[in-house]
């Protein structure tokens, strides 16, 4: 027998094993169940914190990252001109799978937080007489939701932190660029600033003869290329080209004019303006073709096309531009490599033509001669008789 007290009257009485037991059984079954309540509210609670937390921090990370890469975007076009367009889309381009695989992941932990809010959710209504291992099982469960939260807050944090190292790594290598082309374009803007329209002009000349200079033991070893100084008719080219065969035979010729002039000039000039004197030239000087080497009219899309013939104009005549100076120069030397049997023929035939003259005229002279001469002999033979 067990003596209880009551707790409101203060009395005392009397109770039997089993009454005893039951009473106790009532009483840390209700308060397991109400700290089993506690716990599971307190955990669900937590939870709840944890991924509110977890979702707040993902969201102002995401804008932080979505804001810091506009301003980026925005700054960047300020500074980019027309050529940076392509470097706006590599960037663009760089930062779509990172920001494609944050999405995934932030995806992936609602999905995941909602799964485990259901799991819970039938956890709590399926609680019946095992009370422990209904509350072990949630609270193993409410830990995997947590360390799964966690992980994904890890990895959100890695993939936020690779995607501000690669804009990092792409704004310096743009920055950089975009300083090498800023002082390449300062320095050839200085440099032509400080040429004039006459050594920009001999400058032209030089890079041709350099240019052929370099191949010439090689493609051109039979040929004459030097500066016109010849001005006995007034004017004069700037370059002749003649090439020859080992029989000193010329395969082809050409006369050469360099045209150029600065940014500044006022007076631009055209194409057109030099071509009638270029044509004098090559007559005069006994040139076969004629080819204007210019960078005047810079923004021509036909003369930007490459060779251009203007033989509609006058014969024989190219205008190129100087990356075309020594294709020019072996396209018409080749053309004229394929008529040079024929020009030996003719040279043969005409050499014939003065031998077969020459011969002829010596008859001519034998028969005068010989006619005189039979002439003077008869009439001394007649006077002799007589």
């Amino acid at each position: 027998m067990h003596e209880i007290i009551c707790p409101h009257c203060k009395k005392a009485f009397k109770i039997d094993e089993a009454g005893y037991a039951d009473i106790l059984k009532q009483v840390r079954d209700s308060e397991f169940d109400e700290q089993l309540n506690e716990r599971l509210q307190l955990a669900e609670q937590d939870k709840r914190n944890a991924v509110e937390l977890a979702q707040t921090k993902s969201a102002n990370e995401l804008q932080k990252a979505a804001a810091a890469k506009d301003a980026e975007i925005q700054s960047l076009t300020a500074r980019l001109g027309a050529g940076e367009i392509s470097q706006k889309l590599a960037v663009a381009e760089a930062l779509s799978p990172i920001e494609k695989k944050r999405d995934e992941l932030a995806t992936e932990l609602q999905r995941v937080t909602a799964a485990k809010d259901a799991e819970i959710q039938g956890l709590k209504a399926k609680l019946g007489a095992n009370a422990v291992e209904q509350k072990l099982a949630v609270t193993e469960a409410v830990n995997g939701v947590e360390r799964q939260r966690d992980d994904f807050a890890r990895r959100l944090e890695a993939k936020d932190t690779e995607q501000k190292l690669l804009e990092t790594s792409l704004k310096q290598a743009h920055s950089t660029e975009l300083r090498s082309k800023d002082e390449l374009i300062a320095y050839y803007k200085d440099f032509k600033a400080k040429l004039s329209t006459k050594m920009i002009g001999e400058t032209l000349e030089q890079h041709c003869e350099i240019e052929f200079n370099r191949l010439r033991a090689t493609a051109f070893p039979r040929a004459y290329f030097e500066k016109d100084n010849d001005t006995h008719s007034g004017s004069k080219g700037d370059f002749i080209f003649r090439d020859l065969d080992e029989a000193a035979t010329e395969i082809v010729s050409i006369m050469f004019e360099m045209k150029n002039e600065g940014d500044e000039t006022a007076t631009k000039k055209k194409n057109e303006d030099f071509l009638k004197e270029l044509d004098k030239d090559r007559v005069e000087k006994g040139c076969e073709y004629a080819v204007l080497v210019s960078l005047l009219e810079p923004d021509s899309e036909l003369y930007n096309t490459g060779i251009i013939d203007v033989s509609h104009r006058f014969p024989k005549m190219y205008v190129v531009r100087p990356q075309f100076f020594i294709q020019i120069i072996t396209l018409l030397r080749n053309a004229a490599q394929s008529s040079l049997k024929y020009k030996t023929e003719l040279a043969m035939v005409r050499a014939q033509n003065i031998d077969i003259t020459n011969f002829e005229n010596q008859i001519d002279e034998f028969k005068a001669t010989f006619g005189r001469n039979w002439r003077l002999a008869s009439e001394g033979f007649v006077e002799a008789i007589k």
